[in-house]
Parts: C-alpha cells; sequence; structure tokens
C-alpha cells in the first residue's frame, strides 16, 4: 500500500491518466502473468522521471523501471511499491514523435522518453520508444544497423541494460552514447566503453541508475536492401520462435559453447509442461503460456529445467528472465 503523502506528491507531479493503483502487472507483461502493482505511473518526460524517482527515493519507497515487460516474470503475488514506465499509458494523449520523422531539436536530447529523433547518420531515442521502432526509422531514413532489433519488442531502456541482440547483432555495435539519470537523480552521459557492455549486460545491471535516451551511430545504404534484411529476419523469427504465445522471448542466456535450446532438447524436456506453463515444441530455449498459467508455475518449470539440464549435461543455465515481486 502506498502511503498517503507519496499518493497526494504523485498527484502533484503527475496528472490522474498517469498513476494507477493496484495494477494487474499481467497487462504489461509479455508472459501475460503477475498480480498488481501497488502503484504504477506512466512518465513521460524525462523532468518527469527525475521528480517521481526523487519523491521515491527520499521516502524510501520501493521501485521499479519497467519498459515492455519482454525479460520479466512478476509473482502472483504483485510487487510491494511503485512500477516506473515510460510506456504510454491506453487513453492518454499521444503527443509523441512518430518514427521515422526528422523532428525539430529543442534540445540535443529528447525531451520525451518515448521519442525517436533522426539527423544524419545518427538516431536519438528516448529509453522509452521501442527498439522496434527505432529499426524502422532507421530503414526508412537508409541506415543500416539496426535490423537485428526489428523483431525485439522491448524497449530502448530495457534493451541498453540488457545489451540486447539477435541474429549476430547487438545494441553495443551500434550504440555512441547513452544519457542516464543517475542514483542521486543527476544526469550523466556514458560513451558505449563506459557501458561495458557484455553478452545480455551493461553496467546498467550493477548500478543505480536509469536509462533516459541513447544515441545510435548508423551506416547509410540502400532502404530497399535494409527493409529485406528486416523481412528477412521477421521470417526466421515466425518460422523458429513460438511467436504465437505469451513468453518471454529466449528464457535462458546462451552457455559459452553450447546452445540453451539443444541442451534442454537432449535432457528430454521438448513439450514438458508444469501447469500451463510449457517448454516449447517449436523452440525449446523458449519457456511459453500456453494459457492460464501462473507466474509461480512458470518459474517452476525454468528451475526444474535448470535443474534436469544440468544433471544431463553438467551445464547450469542462466536465466534471461528476471523475477519481481512475490510469487
Amino acid at each position: 500500500m502506498i502511503r498517503k503523502n507519496i499518493q497526494e506528491e504523485l498527484g502533484r507531479i503527475l496528472s490522474p491518466g498517469q498513476i494507477r493503483y493496484q495494477e494487474p502487472m499481467d497487462r504489461h507483461c509479455s508472459f501475460r502473468t503477475g498480480g498488481p502493482a501497488d502503484a504504477m505511473v506512466f512518465v513521460r518526460t524525462r523532468q518527469e522521471l527525475a521528480d517521481v524517482l526523487r519523491l521515491l527515493t527520499s521516502e524510501g519507497e520501493e521501485w521499479f523501471i519497467l519498459g515492455r515487460g519482454t525479460n520479466l516474470l512478476v509473482g502472483d503475488g504483485g510487487y510491494r511499491g511503485v512500477i516506473v514506465t515510460a510506456v504510454s499509458s491506453a487513453g492518454e494523449e499521444e503527443t509523441a514523435h512518430r518514427p521515422g520523422e526528422d523532428a525539430p531539436r529543442q534540445d540535443d536530447r529528447p525531451v520525451r522518453l518515448d521519442e525517436v529523433r533522426v539527423e544524419k547518420n545518427m538516431i536519438t531515442a528516448g529509453a522509452g520508444a521501442t527498439l522496434h521502432e527505432v529499426s524502422l526509422a532507421a530503414a526508412e531514413h537508409g541506415l543500416a544497423g539496426m535490423e537485428f532489433a526489428a523483431g525485439i519488442p522491448g524497449t530502448v531502456g530495457g534493451g541498453l541494460v540488457m545489451n540486447a541482440g539477435a541474429y549476430g547483432g547487438e545494441m553495443k555495435q551500434v550504440v555512441r552514447s547513452v544519457h542516464l539519470l543517475s542514483a542521486d537523480i543527476r544526469e550523466r552521459e556514458l560513451g558505449p566503453e563506459e557501458m561495458q557492455f557484455g553478452y545480455r549486460t551493461s553496467l546498467l545491471r550493477q548500478i543505480s541508475a536509469v536509462a533516459l535516451s541513447a544515441q545510435f551511430e548508423l551506416t547509410p545504404d540502400d532502404p530497399v536492401k535494409i527493409r529485406q534484411k528486416i523481412a528477412d529476419l521477421a521470417a526466421q523469427r515466425r518460422e523458429k520462435q513460438p511467436l504465437e504465445y505469451p513468453s518471454a522471448g529466449s528464457t535462458f542466456k546462451r552457455p559459452e559453447g553450447y546452445f540453451a535450446g539443444k541442451l534442454i532438447m537432449d535432457a528430454g524436456l521438448r513439450g514438458y509442461s508444469v501447469g500451463g506453463a510449457q517448454v516449447s515444441e517449436k523452440h525449446c530455449g523458449f519457456v511459453i503460456n500456453r494459457g492460464g498459467a501462473l507466474s509461480a508455475q512458470i518459474r517452476a518449470l525454468i528451475e526444474d529445467v535448470q535443474e534436469r539440464v544440468f544433471r544431463n549435461s553438467g551445464v547450469m543455465l542462466e536465466r534471461e528472465v528476471i523475477y519481481l515481486g512475490e510469487f
């Protein structure tokens, strides 16, 4: 339960449509599971984000930054604290810049957190913009390098935290700079080396800081060629991945020298299920919600897979999926 004084202060910072209490998290996570958060706030600008985090930090309130919820499993008991997101809420007035349009520059960084700006071979995107939006804006302007991100459903902010990647591309290859809000609510800018990008990790997994925006440096190329590559990668995803079911994408990191999906298949776990949670028959690296799964069942399945794969191969699979809240 959020204390009354915090509710009042949130009401001063944000409009009523930007604040929800007892918000079901199954609406905001790609597994389509999860109990209610005490509160969820939808910030639109850098200033709103800074004001909200300053309030919550000073009051000792728990908070969590949420993108599209595509790498997250929220417990059935929900989250005791405030979920903060830059993803627009349903019904909120949409004034964000459309991906692919050259925006007037009032500042060298986006004011809105879901904004995308293109200038020459550079794209600057707010942390709340989706990676898919950025990739389409790049294609529209004949800029190559973001094709790998076209099918990744998460946000720029989440992609920076995880060094998101697919099909040979990843964030560290294209990020020129990252604009952060540090733990003391001060803005900082870091270069790619300072971000310490690694396989599905970055500095943002190690420190208390929040991404505000990123600048991507891309390569001019033929728009037709770029769009074709995006289409080819989308076809590969449809063929190989269980996109018809709720999931968090690849459930496990790739172990060095192995493929997680093959280790799971070799352990005899293709199609293995716990309640409504199942190891995908189409791609064993995916745990899916076949319908009616609880977060507890998904977690139990993930942990069972880890144990059985370890017994069979001696390899301990590491989760990509983050656990949050009360299970």
